[in-house]
């Protein structure tokens, strides 16, 4: 017994190892946006990304949508090759894919797509999985981003497009919506699923709203408020963004007329801290609009069988076998 308290003294003697006090290893920041189809995610992917770009922040864009088009504003309306087409055509040709074959740069941002299947001819969720599938193959979490934006499409609710949320594969999630009923129908359906998540145990949160082609008449700004996420940002309906991002136009340049809008942009997106929505009831979503444009305030009047026939309804005596109960 004497040796062992010996044999334990002189273990706890031993000076113990000096903590590590270099500067701590950075950490990527992977974050998820979507929106409705149509209400401008590329738009304001493709300049807020170039932006980080320029403030010396290393960034990959990702377009997850089928459509194949997050990048193309930020290559000039010209479309890049996508993963899940590189990888059919490589695997035809028994050869593996390169990080080149499928990963371009224009502005300091990394950038590639996903892509998905032809139209009619399979899931374009299960493109998703496969695509990401491929990007871990090709090192996706080895790599030394400050950030990683994944462009999603919102109006699709298959699991392939809610991967990111249900797997913790982002950190946290931006909605892209308008002043329309159905770009925040969408948006809600988001929340839905990150509070759907999160009770089973998920930790990815909503860190806010960019309002898109914003006429001022304040809808997403209440829906935002409803559902307890901040705005990062209100992009205007202008005439000048319009008409530059229909001719493939960067406006978030330092210096430049939006500048400062896509400035506070990034800096928003980088500080917010992932939250748990509250998500709408249907009837809580069409309240936020007014009666007359959205029929919140309609009752309705259930339809009769001599409604359905014409009005002439012939009753029938049941069929229905009934059985004395003993």
């Amino acid at each position: 017994m004497d040796e062992l308290h010996a044999a334990l003294r002189a273990e706890a003697s031993e000076p113990t190892a000096t903590p590590e006090t270099g500067e701590a290893k950075k950490t990527t920041q992977i974050i998820a946006i979507y929106g409705k189809g149509g209400i401008g995610k590329s738009f304001t992917l493709a300049n807020l990304s170039h932006m980080m770009a320029q403030q010396g922040k290393r960034v990959l864009l990702i377009g997850c949508d089928p459509k194949s088009d997050t990048t193309s504003l930020l290559f000039g309306g010209r479309a890049c090759p996508t993963i899940i087409e590189t990888s059919s055509k490589k695997k035809a040709a028994g050869e593996e894919v390169e990080i080149g074959d499928v990963c371009f740069k224009k502005g300091g941002v990394f950038a590639m797509e996903l892509g998905g299947p032809e139209v009619g001819r399979g899931c374009g969720g299960r493109g998703i999985i496969h695509g990401f599938e491929l990007l871990e193959k090709l090192g996706f979490h080895e790599w030394g981003f400050d950030y990683v934006l994944l462009d999603f499409l919102g109006d699709v609710v298959c699991g392939g497009f809610g991967l990111p949320i249900a797997r913790d594969m982002c950190q946290k999630v931006i909605v892209v919506g308008s002043n329309d009923l159905q770009s925040l129908y969408v948006a809600n359906n988001v929340c839905s699923a990150v509070d759907y998540f999160r009770k089973l145990g998920g930790n990815v949160g909503v860190a806010g709203m960019v309002i898109n082609k914003d006429d001022g008449t304040g809808e997403a700004a209440a829906f935002a408020e409803s559902v307890g996420i901040p705005i990062l940002a209100a992009i205007p309906a202008d005439e000048d963004i319009r008409r530059k991002s229909a001719n493939y136009e960067i406006i978030g340049l330092p210096g430049g007329r939006w500048g400062s809008l896509f400035e506070t942009l990034a800096m928003n997106v980088a500080e917010a801290q992932p939250v748990r929505p509250n998500p709408l009831e249907h009837d809580g979503l069409l309240a936020l609009f007014k009666g007359s444009d959205v029929g919140a305030h309609v009752v309705l009047d259930p339809a009769t069988q001599a409604d359905m026939r014409g009005g002439i309804v012939v009753e029938k005596q049941s069929l229905e076998v009934v059985y004395d109960v003993v």
